[in-house]
């Protein structure tokens, strides 16, 4: 069973910035494209960026262009989420998520909200 661990979530006032980190195995980090999702009250699922292993290209939400940004280090086995100039429809649980790369590209994992493993979230509240 392949594991995500979130963290880094929190309270935060319009404007402001967080960033959340998604803890895996090494062998998670070279087997599988790592996604962030998030779920905000009473909405499905949406994938918000991800990444490729392979090459890491990255993949964003037209949402969060410009203001996300998306990172991997392989040292730590982490894959970071800086959120900036956060707005209250940032509002959500923030979920890792992680697909197999032989079968899908990082950027169709984020569009189709698909994952084989989920961690199992941070909340992150935007305030104003």
């Amino acid at each position: 069973q392949l594991q995500l661990v979130e963290s880094g979530g929190g309270l935060v006032q319009t404007g402001g910035s967080l960033r959340l980190s998604c803890a895996t195995s090494k062998f998670a980090f070279d087997h599988y494209h790592i996604g962030w999702f998030r779920q905000a009250p009473g909405k499905g699922r949406e994938g918000v960026s991800c990444i490729s292993e392979l090459d890491g290209n990255t993949h964003y939400a037209d949402s969060v262009k410009g203001r996300f940004t998306i990172s991997r280090d392989s040292a730590q086995n982490t894959v970071w989420l800086q959120m900036n100039s956060l707005k209250i429809e940032d509002t959500a649980i923030y979920y890792c998520g992680a697909e197999d790369l032989r079968i899908t590209t990082a950027e169709s994992m984020c569009v189709r909200v698909s994952a084989d493993y989920w961690g199992r979230g941070t909340q992150v509240t935007v305030d104003s």
